[in-house]
């Protein structure tokens, strides 16, 4: 049985190691001593590095974790990010034979160009890095609404069960900025309630669901009339265009304290 482990680092990143307790496979390693602390700790080997883009924060402890283990680096073809082994691409299934895992590739740009996720379907599992929060979406760096969005579109067309591993413990202040963007969500004031509990207790907030992030996500309800409706009344939009909407809904996330 394979099973997803959680390793804090840095503020408030999650870095994901997914094993079956002999061999381990590191999502998005931004920092090598936490992972080889807990692979030390869990006595296990890795056998392969996987990355969603090409932020420090992300890759910045591959160098290091390839001085201790000699592993296929899996990555977006199209970031900049040195030491990589197997460039992919959409519809590209990463295969980790160690593990009897297999991983498909999603291209979901809108936070870098690049940015890809991974599905482990028969898990059930997204590696969807700073694509998509719990109960938000990553800045637009580089690419365009229009982009993002259609990355949203396509996380979210995933079975409603999926759980989602994103990269970051960002969602209290995701969900304050929903409640704002979304004030009469019945499912979204629970969810808050729930979430602000876990972290009063220390507890990771993440994963979430891909059915709770399409039921209080605002991220993914552009096409809700009460979000448009929202923006409108605030002035931040003229219309209910999703394109416009999420536009509008990003830059006043952007802002928003």
């Amino acid at each position: 049985m394979l099973s997803v482990l959680t390793v804090p680092a840095f503020n408030d990143n999650y870095l994901w190691i997914i094993h079956d307790g002999v061999h381990a496979a590191v999502v998005d390693p931004g920092d090598a001593a936490p992972i080889l602390d807990a692979l030390k700790e869990h006595k296990l080997s890795l056998v392969a590095i996987l990355l969603t883009h090409h932020h420090s924060d992300h890759v910045g402890g591959v160098a290091t974790l390839l001085q201790h283990y000699k592993v296929p680096v899996f990555a977006p073809r199209n970031d900049p990010i040195a030491n990589v082994t197997q460039p992919m691409d959409e519809g590209n299934v990463v295969t980790i034979s160690e593990l009897d895992l297999k991983l498909s590739v999603l291209e979901v740009p809108g936070h870098t160009l690049g940015h890809i996720a991974y599905v482990a379907a028969e898990q059930g599992w997204l590696f969807c890095g700073d694509t998509l929060f719990a109960g938000g979406c990553g800045r637009l760096f580089e690419g365009t609404p229009k982009q993002m969005l259609s990355s949203l579109d396509k996380l979210a067309a995933l079975p409603d069960d999926t759980k989602v591993y994103c990269a970051h413990e960002y969602t209290i202040s995701n969900l304050r900025f929903a409640l704002a963007a979304e004030p009469g969500n019945a499912a979204l004031t629970a969810r808050y309630k729930v979430e602000q509990e876990k972290r009063e207790h220390d507890v990771a907030t993440v994963p979430s669901s891909i059915g709770i992030e399409k039921a209080t996500n605002p991220f993914l309800r552009v096409r809700e009339p009460a979000i448009a409706q929202q923006l409108i009344a605030d002035g931040r939009t003229k219309n209910s265009d999703p394109i416009t909407v999420f536009a509008a809904l990003r830059e006043w996330k952007n802002n928003f304290r």
